[in-house]
């Protein structure tokens, strides 16, 4: 079985996708997340490194990538509770102005966006050693058959 064009993304209130959905002109997927940058973190200075962005993606009714609101919060040096509140408050501004919003499982197609060095996306990260798979970065939510919209953390 090979990647499906299209990949579901099962909606899971209070949890990884609970900011997920459709609305008039297509689907979204919203979240709150932390990356670090590529070869950095490791040390004790993790809290300066580590950084947390709001993230709104949108996509087509077929879900054909259209295009991300990725907005830096700061890191968690810089209080990660007030960090994270910045950057959830950022995307309840962008739902509210998406035109009739509903939460609720969506599928789209693979996809990624780079910003401040970190990916942001869907990639196809199959292998001959592990098989069909697909990650969301930064979040690190792996898809795998039977491709059910379920997901691993």
């Amino acid at each position: 079985m090979a990647v499906p064009d299209l990949i579901p993304i099962m909606h899971e209130p209070g949890y990884h996708t609970d900011q997920i959905g459709r609305y008039a002109d297509g689907q979204f997927f919203g979240c709150v997340t932390a990356a670090f940058r590529e070869g950095v973190g490791g040390g004790d200075d993790w809290p300066e490194h580590k950084r947390w962005y709001a993230v709104l993606h949108r996509f087509d009714h077929d879900g054909h990538y259209r295009g991300s609101e990725i907005w830096y919060a700061g890191t968690t040096a810089q209080g990660e509770r007030d960090v994270v509140d910045r950057a959830e408050q950022k995307l309840a501004t962008w739902l509210a102005e998406l035109p009739q919003p509903t939460f609720g499982d969506i599928a789209v197609r693979l996809f990624s966006v780079e910003v401040d060095g970190i990916v942001f996306g869907l990639v196809d990260e199959s292998d001959d050693e592990y098989g069909e798979h697909v990650e969301l970065y930064p979040n690190e939510l792996g898809f795998n058959p039977p491709w059910d919209g379920e997901y691993d953390t």
